[in-house]
C-alpha cells in the first residue's frame, strides 16, 4: 500500500513504501528536495490532498509540529496583516478572529471556568503508523472567549442576533478626521468632509469667499463659512438673501409738495413759486419781488407761492397786474371839488385838484373862464403884457429828458413884425427852455428830470415886434404844470 503525504509548510516532502514497523520517517524513506517537493504539492492539492484511509493529516488552523510529533493551532496574528485598517487580530485555537481597539481593550472578565479544548476523536482501525494528538493541557488562554463567532468585515461589528452592524465611527469619535472637517458615517467606515461654506485644500478646509463670485446682487459681506448680501440706501433685499428691489420712498410721503421716485432713491419737486431747500425735501417760498425792482410798476408784495403788484393811491392795477393807470377822479366822480364854487376838477397822474375860478390881479380884466387881458387904453396897463392866457399840464416824475412837453404859437399875424418866445418866470432851476421852432412858434422843452409831487408855474412870453409901426407887444401864458409824486 503506496500513499503520498505532504509536509507541513511544503518543506520536505517524502515517499514511503510498505512496512510494519518503525520509527519517522522510517528508514527507507527517500528525501526528496524542495524543486520536486513542490510538483509533489501541486499534484497533491490539484487533486485535494488525496491520502489513504488509514492516514490522517493537521486540520485547517493547525500545522504538525515535528518536535512534539502532533498538530499544533497556527497563531495566524504573526502573519503580516492579517486584519484590515485599525482592527485587532486575537488569535483563537484553530483560527484567529479581528476586533475593534475598543473592544479588545476592554478588561476580561470570564464569567465561569474556561472549558477543555476538545479532543479529537480516534478513529477505529487505525493503522499502526496513524498520528494520534496528545490530549490537551487545561492552560487559561490570555484571550477573551467569545460566545459569538461571527466574523465581520471592517467597519462592523458582531451583534447579539448574529448579524453584522455598522459602526458609527463619528459617534464614537474613532474617526481621523482634522478639527476643520465634519465627519459623515457611512456603510462600513466614514467620510471627512467639509461644512457648506468651506472647500477642502491641502488637508484643511478653508472658507470660502462667495463674494468673489458674485452671489450679491449689490453688497456682500464674507463670513467663516458662510456671507452676508445687503443692499444700497433706497433698495430692500429680498426673501431669497441675495437680490435687492427698489424702495418706493414716495410711498411715506418724504416730500413737503411733490415727490418723484427713481431706481434706488427719489426726487422731490415744488409747486410754482417755491424752490427746494439745502434738505432736498422741504419746499420753501421763493421771494420773486428780490428777482427784480422791474417785476411790478409801484410794488411787488410777495406772496406764499406767488407775488401781487400793488399801486399807490390815485392809481389802479392794470390788467397785466403789474402796471398802474391813473385812476382820473374828475371822471369818476371821486373828486371833492364843489360846484357852489364853481370849482373846477383837474386830474393828473395820482392825483387831482379843485381850480377855482379864475380871479384876474388888477388892472387885468377877466374876459373868459382863463384869460385876462389888460387894456392898452389904461394907462395902468402900460409895460404889462396885453394877455394872460391860463393853461394847466401834468408831467410824470422823473420824466426822462430831454422832451417836448409844451407849444406856443401866435394866433395874430401882422405884416412885418417878428416873434420872440422866451420863459419869463418861474425857470428857477433852468429845468426848461425855449426852443423856437419857426417865426410864429414855440417849444418848452423839459432839459432836467423834476420829482413830485411839485406844482411849477411858468410864465411863457410871446413878443410881437413891427418896426413899420413901432409897435412892441407882449402875451403871456401861464403855464401851470403838476408834477406827480410816481414816475407812472
Amino acid at each position: 500500500m503506496r500513499a503520498l503525504r505532504v509536509c507541513s509548510r511544503a518543506r520536505l516532502c517524502v515517499c514511503r513504501a510498505p512496512m510494519s514497523s518503525g520509527s519517522w520517517p522510517p528508514q527507507n524513506f527517500t528525501t526528496i528536495k524542495f524543486p520536486l517537493c513542490r510538483l509533489f504539492a501541486a499534484l497533491v492539492f490539484a487533486l485535494l490532498c488525496i491520502q489513504s484511509a488509514d492516514g490522517q493529516g493537521c486540520p485547517r488552523g493547525f500545522e504538525y509540529d515535528s518536535n512534539l510529533q502532533q498538530c499544533s493551532d497556527v497563531n495566524e496574528c504573526s502573519w503580516s496583516q492579517p486584519c484590515q485598517g485599525e482592527m485587532l487580530c486575537v488569535n483563537q485555537i484553530g483560527g484567529y478572529q479581528c476586533l475593534s481597539r475598543e473592544f479588545y481593550e476592554r478588561p476580561f472578565r470570564p464569567a465561569g471556568p474556561v472549558p477543555p479544548e476538545q479532543s479529537r476523536p480516534s478513529l477505529p482501525d487505525r493503522s499502526p503508523d496513524t498520528f494520534v494528538p496528545a490530549p490537551a493541557r487545561p492552560v487559561e488562554p490570555s484571550y477573551p472567549i467569545l460566545t459569538n463567532r461571527v466574523l465581520c468585515t471592517l467597519g462592523y461589528a458582531p451583534a447579539t442576533d448574529g448579524t453584522c452592524n455598522d459602526i458609527d465611527e463619528c459617534e464614537t469619535n474613532s474617526h481621523h478626521c482634522n478639527p476643520t472637517q465634519v465627519c459623515i458615517n457611512t456603510a462600513g467606515g466614514y467620510t471627512c468632509s467639509c461644512t457648506e461654506g468651506y472647500w477642502l485644500l491641502a488637508g484643511q478646509c478653508q472658507d470660502i469667499d462667495e463674494c468673489r463670485y458674485g452671489y450679491c446682487q449689490q453688497l456682500c459681506a464674507n463670513v467663516p463659512g458662510s456671507y452676508s448680501c445687503s443692499c444700497n440706501p433706497g433698495f430692500l433685499l429680498n426673501s431669497d438673501g441675495r437680490t435687492c428691489q427698489d424702495v418706493d420712498e414716495c410711498e411715506e410721503e418724504p416730500c413737503s409738495h411733490g415727490c418723484f421716485n427713481t431706481y434706488g432713491s427719489f426726487m422731490c419737486n415744488c409747486d410754482e413759486g417755491f424752490e427746494l431747500a439745502s434738505d432736498g425735501t422741504t419746499c420753501i417760498d421763493l421771494d420773486e419781488c428780490s428777482f427784480s425792482e422791474f417785476l411790478c410798476q409801484y410794488r411787488c408784495v410777495n406772496t406764499p407761492g406767488s407775488f401781487s403788484c400793488i399801486c399807490p393811491p390815485g392809481y389802479y392795477l392794470y390788467e397785466d397786474s403789474r402796471s398802474c393807470e391813473d385812476v382820473n377822479e374828475c371822471e369818476s366822480g371821486t373828486n371833492n371839488c364843489t360846484t357852489e364854487q364853481e370849482q373846477v376838477c383837474f386830474n393828473f397822474q395820482g392825483g387831482f385838484t379843485c381850480l377855482d375860478p379864475l380871479q384876474c390881479p388888477p388892472p387885468y380884466i377877466t374876459v373868459s373862464d382863463d384869460q385876462c387881458m389888460c387894456s392898452a387904453e389904461n394907462p395902468a396897463c402900460r409895460g404889462l403884457a396885453f394877455t394872460i392866457l391860463y393853461r394847466h399840464m401834468d408831467l410824470s416824475s422823473g420824466r426822462t429828458v430831454p422832451a417836448d412837453i409844451f407849444q406856443m404859437q401866435a394866433t395874430t399875424r401882422y405884416p412885418g413884425a417878428f416873434y420872440i418866445f422866451q420863459i419869463k418866470s418861474g425857470n428857477t432851476g433852468r429845468e426848461f427852455y425855449m426852443r423856437q421852432t419857426s417865426n410864429v412858434s414855440a417849444t418848452l422843452v423839459l432839459t432836467r428830470p423834476i420829482k413830485g409831487p411839485k406844482k411849477v408855474v411858468l410864465d411863457l412870453e410871446m413878443v410881437t415886434v413891427n418896426n413899420v409901426i413901432n409897435f412892441r407887444g407882449s402875451s403871456i401864458i401861464r403855464l401851470i404844470i403838476f408834477v406827480s409824486e410816481h414816475p407812472f
